[in-house]
């Protein structure tokens, strides 16, 4: 089950970054080398007690406005509301109760959906109560108090919050194989499927951005279901559409989330960009299984080197994921669409594959024996025990001495030494540190 999402929105300039930013806590702030999108500051994974959610901030919304950008932000905001399982409404003590609140509060409404009433910028809970109650009057709720920048109350909303996520909604797991289809607008993707599909059923135009939202299609072949999720693509930004365009971020994601194989798809006439690094990242950020699909492969001149190069260059852009599969096809001639099911069974065994531990450590200490661990300082690193813990991502724990003298570059050298042995192509694996103190 994909996890929650909460939308938070309300009028301009009420707090809603400065409160998203505080919930997001470091994690929005950490510069990784994966071009993922949380430096987008649009959406970030939060954890509270037991519960996992994913926030997303929205434009502020401007209920009566001609200005055609705050219009087009609302329309966002709507978009947001409609995806999420709860809204975080933010209003402003300070600047009181307004009309655009209540219209907020009636659109709220409409939407029948799980809202919880934040009134931000409460620097003092003694006195300014009596402004809070001022919200009652809105009709959607108990008004609940907090300072963002001062980080009062923060904990009781999101009791709040978390109280109205779905409780076991899903009671029979769905055992089907999920297959999310994400890529640029007109890189393909619905051509993809509906060849996958052999009939019509995606609508498929030369306007880019025609699928407006995720759309599942059921394929069967060979006897087993496969759940294709056809997700609108990533806009390409411009300076008005910045703020316009970003929903489809949290499409990508909320898809992505649902997947066990992300299907990837450049346009190979218009080669990898900027945007498609991004979207991959957020796949890899998600340690989903990865096939790049570069789609018509029949509209390019090819001579004997041409895929090679072409996989060089990719390879070089997406080189934080080098576990990544690749294939190249056509959606219009039909070239290579049947291989692609081979490939998306292959990642989905390699995601959920176990390793005995006795052979992985079998492999570690082979490893360790051919290559050093680091030292610092006369004290070298003792590799313990390692152990297989979960998959979809294939998750490791390693045992050692000192978490400090792990260097990131041991533990590539490590994982490189696991997928030679086993493969894992196509899946990210995790690594989890552990120390463990030596005994005398």
């Amino acid at each position: 089950m994909s996890k929650p999402i909460v939308a938070i929105v309300g009028r301009p300039n009420v707090g809603k970054s400065t409160l998203f930013n505080m919930m997001a806590g470091e994690r929005i702030a950490i510069v990784k080398d994966t071009p993922g999108v949380t430096r987008d500051r649009i959406y970030a994974d939060v954890s509270w007690l037991k519960y996992n959610f994913t926030i997303m901030d929205t434009g502020g919304i401007e209920p009566d406005t001609h200005n055609q950008m705050l219009r087009d932000m609302r329309e966002q905001a709507e978009m947001a509301i409609e995806m999420a399982d709860v809204v975080m409404f933010i209003v402003d003590v300070k600047q009181g109760l307004v009309d655009a609140d209540y219209k907020v509060a009636d659109m709220l409404r409409k939407a029948q959906k799980k809202v919880v009433l934040v009134v931000n910028k409460v620097d003092n809970f003694d006195k300014m109560m009596p402004d809070v109650y001022e919200f009652y009057n809105l009709g959607i709720g108990d008004p609940h108090p907090v300072s963002s920048l001062a980080k009062l109350g923060i904990g009781d909303m999101l009791d709040e919050v978390t109280a109205l996520f779905p409780q076991d909604v899903e009671q029979e797991e769905d055992e089907r194989p999920r297959i999310a289809v994400v890529g640029k607008p007109n890189a393909g993707k619905s051509s993809i499927i509906n060849k996958l599909l052999g009939e019509n059923r995606v609508i498929v135009s030369n306007i880019a951005g025609t699928t407006r939202d995720a759309v599942d299609t059921e394929i069967v072949r060979n006897g087993t279901e496969y759940i294709f999720i056809d997700t609108a693509g990533l806009r390409r930004k411009s300076k008005i559409k910045e703020d316009i365009e970003r929903y489809s971020i949290i499409r990508t994601v909320t898809a992505v989330e649902r997947a066990d194989v992300v299907l990837m798809v450049i346009d190979a006439v218009e080669g990898i960009t900027e945007q498609d690094a991004k979207i991959a990242g957020i796949a890899h950020d998600r340690g989903k299984g990865v096939i790049v699909v570069v789609n018509k492969w029949d509209a390019i001149e090819k001579n004997d080197k041409t895929i090679y190069e072409y996989t060089r260059k990719l390879k070089e852009t997406l080189s934080y994921m080098p576990y990544a599969e690749y294939i190249f096809v056509s959606a219009l001639t039909g070239q290579r669409m049947e291989k692609l099911f081979e490939l998306i069974d292959m990642v989905r065994e390699n995601q959920t594959l176990r390793v005995a531990t006795g052979v992985l450590n079998e492999i570690v200490t082979e490893a360790v024996a051919m290559q050093q661990p680091p030292s610092d300082k006369g004290k070298r690193l003792k590799i313990y025990y390692v152990t297989q813990v979960a998959v979809k991502p294939p998750t490791f724990v390693i045992f050692v001495n000192d978490k400090e003298l792990m260097h990131f570059s041991y533990t590539r050298y490590l994982e490189n030494k696991i997928r030679e042995a086993f493969g894992f192509r196509g899946t990210s694996l995790k690594f989890i540190i552990r120390e463990r103190k030596e005994k005398d």
